[in-house]
């Protein structure tokens, strides 16, 4: 897997260098630099794929950092004022951003304001009984459903700024790469856990589609909202379930606060059942900025790693790149 990472970016090289050939270069230098494309993002997530995609064409600024938590988060007036002044505002949408929602629809009627998780086919999309006509948004938790997602912001990218076409088709092609590779990577490594430790418990429910699509049982505390509470009989029937079916290890998110999961392990300890912490998932933001687990592929690499490991099943302990950080 280290190999075809390397000869992934031996392509990103080839194609920006034929994307120029191909017509790029027909563009004065000038032209392309100076109209860079202002882009605001919500969330890490769409963040990195705006930047993925658009490259050099794009200056992209993104809302929500390191363990934020983007159900509950309200804008600041820096960030209101950067989307008043971007180009293009992307944000998820499928209620994800719940607490911007009213201001993303009165912004919207003024300026290009796109939930690009809503591109997505309704049949792939999984509702939730404690949610009436909303989807799931964690839909970034599977490469090939995030490369709808990516998709699209792709196609917002070429309808504001043309000229970039071929740049941005260009650097699309290879994160598109980047993605079959890290599906691949999940589903190999994954298929290694035994079946009766495929259970997944975090914090509240950012993995059903994980779990749909590796054979992965998930058990959240929360529903898919952090909004939604956790209520003391959730927590007693976690804890039987842990007892019961001898589950060993549990796994806390980034954006959540822990206070849950360890009621959880101290309620299995006073029934006589020890349960670890599995490890620190990134479930609705990222890793640090200007580290691997703070790009999409690092993230997902962390997260499919740590649960491979930690459920007893086989991958290298520095990921599918060799790239995550030591102890991660």
């Amino acid at each position: 897997m280290c190999g075809s990472s390397g000869s992934i970016i031996n392509r990103r090289k080839l194609l920006l260098i034929g994307a120029g050939a191909l017509g790029v270069a027909a563009l004065p230098v000038s032209a392309l630099s100076a109209e860079k494309l202002s882009v605001v993002a919500t969330t890490s997530m769409i963040a990195d794929a705006a930047r993925q995609v658009g490259g050099d064409l794009v200056e992209v600024r993104g809302l929500m950092g390191p363990g934020v938590d983007p159900h509950s988060y309200r804008p600041t007036r820096t960030d209101i004022l950067a989307m008043t002044k971007a180009d293009v505002v992307l944000w998820h949408g499928l209620y994800l951003e719940a607490q911007m929602e009213e201001f993303m629809h009165n912004l919207g009627r003024r300026k290009p304001v796109i939930p690009v998780a809503e591109s997505l086919p309704r049949d792939v999309l999984l509702g939730h009984d404690d949610y009436e006509d909303k989807f799931d948004p964690h839909v970034w938790m599977v490469p090939t459903l995030w490369e709808g997602v990516v998709r699209a912001v792709h196609e917002v990218l070429i309808e504001r700024h043309p000229d970039g076409k071929a740049v941005f088709d260009s650097n699309l092609d290879v994160h598109l790469e980047e993605l079959k590779a890290l599906e691949a990577y999940a589903r190999d490594a994954l298929e290694t856990i035994p079946q009766s430790r495929r259970v997944l418990v975090t914090a509240h429910d950012a993995f059903k589609y994980f779990g749909e699509a590796y054979g992965v049982e998930v058990l959240g505390i929360q529903g898919i909202s952090t909004q939604s509470e956790a209520g003391l009989n959730r927590i007693t029937e976690l804890v039987d379930i842990l007892v019961e079916r001898q589950i060993s290890a549990v796994f806390v998110e980034s954006s959540v606060s822990d206070r849950n999961m360890r009621a959880l392990i101290e309620g299995a300890a006073a029934k006589g059942h020890r349960v670890k912490i599995g490890g620190q998932l990134f479930s609705d933001a990222m890793g640090q900025a200007d580290s691997y687990e703070g790009t999409y592929v690092g993230m997902i690499d962390h997260n499919v790693t740590t649960i491979t490991r930690a459920l007893g099943g086989s991958a290298p302990e520095r990921g599918m790149n060799g790239r995550l950080a030591a102890g991660s």
